[in-house]
């Protein structure tokens, strides 16, 4: 294959990733792979870790597990015979000795390991049959004691079968070679000024200060990463800044089209509140406040309703609903999962036919029949309030005058099925529920484009669920205590993390299956305890049978999977066992612990472990046990964790971050906030250069 030549005129952040030299066919798929398709992909695939070689590291301070660069004279070297043949050779300095082995050698390589020759290797230490080893370190040959090492850090990129890192920094190289002359982002008051500095900085870092003793080597170390770091803020903030305008940029694009104004009209939502038979808390109605305010304006509404769960957001939902139903408009409400809705319809069913509101369900499960009968009542206008899974997408559901979607739950759904939903109706205004509390940091990065109300209280009567701890070893006691709650008429969940034994997980034995724990308790608890059972692979059928005999008072223990952590309310259900506890992250912990304590009955929660705890899954455990403010609990998962465990998984069409660890850079999410305000007010073509650089092709999703 010939060689391509490189061009005196710079390349095009969105030039082909091939028309670099050495990236043929072969190699491009393996870079799609990555997400590489342009040289400005390959550009800002930064890499995730560096090899730090700016130190030489006493023989004596080695450690098992160290990754780092030695230097020594060769005293020994030798070939063992084994199971597998190695070559042996034995480094010493002032301080100590290690040895080093290769397994793969050459005849060259033997020779060249002669006593008194000075190697300075790079590798990781790892326990020996004769102590400490470095097997197959990268090395350099020295015929006499080397000066000390240069300022300089290797970076390590992700990469994919058949690609190394090596490879792939030649060809980040050669692209920002190319790149040099492109217009990016350039900001005042940064070390980096100029963006393509600090991201070709980060690809390869170097020291130029050249280092004569071992002192001012390591000093010249401590300044390179001050630089690292330096340059990794400003590309952190551009990106942020990037995700920022564009979630700005999308609101605008809303705000600036037309939407049907649903002012207030028949007062319909005064007789709801005659009828609820019980008052809104100060939070509902100031939300509840919001929304309406929203949907009288001509402009669509964007509004993400979060509240712990408990917290009444359905009730908000209704009042919107009967909004759009004085206007003769339909109202569809979608959920990630049938007993999801299944919930909400029978919710609504009860607040709304009797203001003369019909409520229709649209479910996969319907018969041919009652599925004919449904899509007719949503074309003609008769069910003016749709609840429905993602079956509310499909090309047959077509809506008479959608002028509202209730979007529950909306991480489980991707872009592009909003989109769907969106273009049912004449854009018909968004409103956006969450159970899972968002740290406000996080409202920033990923809700920018909506407005957010938080219902930051429970209804009254509402008592906190106590939390207790308790190790595998106390089991017995744990069910004595399930016993004792359901001689008292009480109810239980008892949640596994698995549906059938596993042999290992972690290298530890798993106790905790559904079908064992069913056939544990039937064993453990008296006859007349009546148990049921509900996972995953169930039938929806099946599913749906066991939560409603559960709900209906037919089932003393539910034993479940996290199927259940969204699920039908049952506020005679007062306790909650969690098996394996320290297994599960702390959001989806909260969301499990919420299915009790829905009435107005002291309930409690036992999270059963398995000692010995890790340090990440005591903290957990500690915070859970201390506190039910969801707030304060997503905080801290976003420490240990980072956003994925809070906002679920990001669907097709989602943006991800390229460099952002919004666990570790969370801080600097006000100053990216400031500085895209400062940027729209007062240098547009900047603030459009860096959406430019970050997320280009993003304009499809701009109205979501």
């Amino acid at each position: 294959m010939p060689v391509k030549e490189s061009s005196s005129a710079p390349m095009p952040f969105d030039a082909p990733v091939d028309a670099l030299p050495g990236v043929g066919k072969s190699s491009v798929a393996k870079l799609q792979r990555l997400g590489i398709e342009t040289t400005g992909d390959l550009v800002l695939h930064l890499p995730f870790r560096y090899q730090d070689r700016t130190r030489s590291v006493p023989l004596d301070e080695v450690q098992a597990g160290q990754e780092c660069l030695v230097t020594g004279c060769v005293a020994t070297s030798s070939i063992a015979y084994g199971r597998r043949r190695s070559l042996m050779a034995r480094i010493e300095d002032d301080a100590g000795a290690l040895t080093l082995r290769w397994f793969h050698f050459s005849s060259s390589q033997r020779q060249a390991m002669q006593p008194g020759v000075w190697l300075r290797c790079f590798g990781e230490v790892r326990p020996g049959p004769t102590g400490l080893e470095m097997p197959h370190p990268d090395y350099r040959l020295h015929h006499e004691q080397p000066g000390p090492p240069a300022g300089e850090l290797t970076p390590i990129y992700r990469v994919t079968q058949g690609l190394a890192s090596a490879r792939l920094a030649k060809w980040v190289t050669a692209a920002l070679a190319n790149c040099q002359d492109l217009p990016c982002s350039s900001l005042d008051g940064f070390e980096f000024t100029n963006l393509l500095d600090a991201i070709g900085f980060l690809h390869a870092p170097s020291d130029e200060i050249e280092s004569s003793t071992e002192d001012s080597s390591q000093a010249s170390a401590a300044g390179l990463r001050d630089r690292l770091q330096a340059a990794r803020h400003r590309v952190v903030l551009d990106e942020l800044v990037g995700h920022y305008l564009i979630l700005k940029r999308r609101k605008a694009l809303v705000q600036a089209q037309a939407a049907r104004a649903l002012p207030s009209k028949q007062q319909l939502g005064r007789e709801m509140l005659d009828q609820l038979g019980f008052r809104l808390t100060r939070a509902q109605a100031r939300v509840v406040g919001e929304v309406l305010t929203d949907l009288a304006a001509e402009r669509p509404m964007m509004r993400l309703v979060q509240g712990d769960v408990g917290a009444g957001k359905t009730v908000v939902a209704a009042f919107a609903a009967i909004r759009a139903a004085e206007h003769g408009c339909q109202t569809a409400v979608m959920a990630p999962t049938e007993i999801l809705a299944e919930q909400h319809f029978e919710t609504l069913s009860q607040w709304l036919p009797p203001l003369g509101i019909g409520v229709g369900l649209i479910t996969g499960r319907q018969s041919a029949a009652e599925r004919r009968a449904r899509l007719a009542a949503i074309a003609d206008g008769g069910d003016l309030v749709v609840v429905g899974t993602h079956a509310l997408f499909q090309s047959g559901v077509q809506f008479h005058r959608l002028a509202l979607a209730v979007i529950d739950e909306q991480h489980r759904f991707g872009v592009h099925q909003r989109m769907q939903l969106r273009d049912k109706g004449n854009l018909p205004h968004q409103l956006v529920m969450t159970a899972t509390p968002i740290p406000r940091t996080l409202t920033m990065a990923f809700y920018a484009d909506m407005d957010i109300s938080t219902i930051d209280e429970l209804p009254p009567g509402r008592l906190p669920v106590r939390t207790h701890l308790a190790s595998m070893a106390r089991r017995a006691e744990v069910i004595e205590r399930v016993v004792n709650a359901c001689a008292a008429g009480k109810q239980v969940y008892w949640v596994c993390t698995a549906i059938e034994e596993e042999a290992e997980i972690d290298g530890r034995p798993r106790s905790n299956a559904a079908l064992a724990t069913l056939e544990e308790l039937s064993q453990a608890v008296p006859e007349n305890l009546r148990l049921g059972l509900v996972h995953g692979r169930l039938l929806a059928a099946e599913k749906r049978a066991a939560m409603a005999a559960f709900k209906a008072g037919e089932t003393d223990i539910l034993v479940a999977t996290t199927v259940i952590e969204v699920g039908v309310d049952v506020p005679n259900a007062t306790v909650m066992i969690i098996d394996n506890a320290e297994r599960l992250g702390l959001a989806q912990l909260h969301q499990l612990r919420g299915r009790v304590g829905r009435g107005s009955q002291q309930s409690e929660c036992i999270l059963l472990f398995e000692p010995p705890l890790s340090a990440v899954a005591r903290q957990r455990l500690s915070i859970m046990r201390e506190t039910n403010d969801g707030f304060r609990i997503a905080e801290k998962d976003l420490e240990l964790r980072g956003p994925g465990d809070i906002l679920g998984t990001r669907q097709t069409g989602e943006q991800t971050f390229k460099l952002v660890d919004m666990a570790k850079d969370r801080t600097l999410l006000p100053q990216a906030v400031k500085l895209g305000d400062r940027l729209l007010a007062e240098d547009p073509p900047m603030a459009q250069l860096i959406v430019d650089t970050w997320l280009r092709g993003e304009t499809e999703y701009a109205t979501v």
